[in-house]
Order: C-alpha cells, then structure tokens, then sequence
C-alpha cells in the first residue's frame, strides 16, 4: 500500500480509461461507481454488504454532516470512517450543491453562502474555507472544492458568472486544504452549457494542480446529448495523469456512455432512491415492482445474479413488500439496485482491459431492451 494519493492509468480502449487510484486505505478501481452515503449512511444496507459488492469508496456530505450531527462531533468520535464503520476511501462532496438546492433563504456573495437549514431553519455560513475545514475534520481521503452550480438551463452570463466565482472559490479551496499526505483535493469544472466558458475553467483548475478533476454542473435537467457534448469539450482539457470524476451521474446509460468519453468515477442516488420506491436495475432492464403484472410472478429478478436479493426472492414477493411498503422492500431492492451498478463497473473495467469495450456496450444495451425478461 501507499502513503500518497496516487492514480495509475492502466490501459486504454478509445476514449475509454482502466486505472486505479490508490489511497492509505486502499485501492479505488476505476471505472468507479461511489454509492452514496450521504449522512454517513448508505440508506437501507449495511456497510459491510456495500463493500461485499464491490464498491471500494463511497461518498458523504458536508451539507448534511454539519448540519447533523456536526463535523465536530465527528471529528472528536474518531472521523467519519470510524463513526461509520467504513474503513475504506470516502470522497465528501464540499456541500455546494445542497446549498443550492436545499438550503432555506440562502444568500451568496464573493465570501460565500449565508443559508437556513432545510431541517430547523437554523442559520450557517459555508465558505471555501470552512467547507474543506468540515472535510478536513471528517477525515475524508477525497475533498472537493467549493463551487456554485447552476440550474439548466440557464443563460451564458448567469453560467460566466457562477463559472468565474468558483474558479475563484477553487484557488481558496485549494489553499485551504494544504498538504494531507494521503488524501486528495478535486477541482470542479463549471461553465453551464456553454462550451467555451466550460474549456476555460477545465484549464484554469487543470493549471491549479489538483489531485483529481471533476466535471459539475450536469445531469441537472438537461438531456443526455447536452451532458455527453459538455464531456466531450472539457475530456481534451483535463490532464490524463489525473482521475476524472462526473459529479451526480446517473443512469446505466449516463454511465456507460461517459466512460466511453473518458469518465473514470461516478456518484448517483439514482440506484439507492429507486430502490426505495420499488424500481429494480438488472441486466434485462428496468422492472417497476408496483406494477399488478409482478403479483403472481414466482421467478426471481436475475436467477443468475451473484446477489441474493436478485436470485432468491420471488418477483411476487418483491411485489407484495414494495405495495405493503415494507422497510425489507426497501432493502432487497437497494441491495439490488447497488448490485447492479458495481457489476456494470466491473465489466466496464474487464472490457477496457480486454479492449473490447464497445462490444461490451452494445451488449449491455441490447439486454435492456428485453423489459426484464431474459433470453
């Protein structure tokens, strides 16, 4: 093992990347699926399942954590990987974001955010500055820069400005996070839609040095097309030598098409809500478990699955949990959602290393058109 943050680009097919950063606490495998967890939980699994799937990092918050329980409380419990029982690598996202969308009467200036809860409505501050403090005081081996992120659309003076803010915001981040042997700080492109504002900030944070690259910004409304063009203008600006992580992204599909273009890491809640609400991921498709077509239905999801959740539970029963709302639905299908994920990252990385990789997407995608029924 290492004492430093160190990625390594194993091989290449097309645009598409295999590689691995290694951290203190291990190796992260890339392409990489981050379950997230955002108040230091992954919701409805328990820790040691998520790891036994195959996810080698996971994601929390600093939004959410210092609202509850505080990254103080945190720190003075021993860090986030022991509060939560994960011994493995953990990126927190620096809490933009959820000002944005969340936070009550927030207010922005050049410093930062003034914003109210979502929870008590009680009132806080989140800087450059004490945003890396909060994720310096979690422990996490990753740390994102401060940014704005901006609806889409939007027009391009709204994304310039936002754009021009967190490149500033970035050169504070980045001097707030200093030197942590082991640990990482990523820098977040911006730029909304607009091609050119989106090449200037990928070489202006390419020219800060930071640890890794994050694409921001996206899978916010727009289409698809729009989210894989903007991956597209930024890939050629983005140092190879560094990992490239798409922020909050996203469907199977979303995925696999960025991996194609150069993406090596993701984070969605997409997998863990949907397993919530009775959606199931597999091979085959998406499968609704709300639906009356499931009610008598004896087979399993995948009879093939390496997860129990997708070989030993009958359609029927999924059925019957998920219209009952059961807390085990919930459970089962999370697990299978999640299950899902990591084993398309696996063949991702199998395919890329075997060089085969567009073969590997057009047979994914051609099993999705079966509406969960194999063979």
């Amino acid at each position: 093992m290492t004492d430093d943050f160190r990625f390594t680009l194993r091989a290449r097919d097309g645009g598409a990347r295999l590689g691995e950063i290694l951290t203190p606490r291990g190796a992260i495998r890339t392409p990489a699926f981050m379950p997230v967890g955002t108040a230091a939980t992954v919701k409805a699994m328990y820790p040691g399942q998520v790891r036994e799937l195959g996810a080698d990092v996971v994601l929390g918050n600093v939004y959410h954590l210092m609202l509850r329980p505080g990254a103080e409380r945190v720190a003075e419990l021993g860090g986030l990987h022991k509060f939560m029982n994960w011994p493995h690598n953990i990126l927190t996202d620096s809490g933009g974001f959820q000002v944005m969308s969340l936070a009550k009467l927030r207010k922005l200036d050049e410093n930062g955010v003034t914003f109210q809860s979502h929870i008590d409505g009680s009132r806080h501050q989140l800087t450059p500055e004490r945003s890396m403090e909060i994720q310096r005081l979690l422990g996490s081996d990753i740390q994102m820069q401060f940014d704005e992120c901006v609806k889409l659309p939007c027009s391009h003076e709204e994304a310039e400005r936002a754009m021009r803010l967190s490149l500033r915001w970035a050169e504070r981040s980045r001097k707030a996070f200093g030197e942590q042997p082991g640990r990482a700080c990523f820098g977040i492109v911006q730029g909304g839609a607009e091609r050119d504002l989106r090449i200037e900030s990928a070489r202006a944070l390419a020219d800060m040095d930071f640890g890794g690259m994050a694409v921001g910004g996206l899978a916010v409304g727009e289409p698809q097309e729009v989210m894989l063009a903007m991956i597209e203008t930024v890939m050629p600006h983005l140092p190879e030598h560094k990992p490239h992580y798409l922020m909050g992204v996203g469907t199977p599909d979303d995925l696999l098409q960025s991996v194609k273009r150069g993406i090596d890491m993701f984070d969605c809640v997409m997998p863990t809500r949907a397993g919530r609400h009775g959606l199931a991921y597999t091979r085959w498709g998406k499968l609704n478990l709300k639906n009356a077509r499931h009610a008598e239905d004896p087979r399993p999801l995948d009879p093939t699955s390496s997860c129990p959740a997708a070989r030993d539970y009958s359609r029927a029963y999924l059925h019957h949990l998920v219209r009952c709302q059961e807390i085990l639905g919930m459970m089962l299908l999370t697990w299978v959602n999640l299950a899902y994920y990591q084993d398309l990252m696996a063949g991702a990385r199998e395919a890329i290393a075997a060089g085969r990789y567009d073969d590997y997407l057009a047979q994914v995608k051609d099993n999705w058109t079966r509406d969960g029924e194999p063979g």
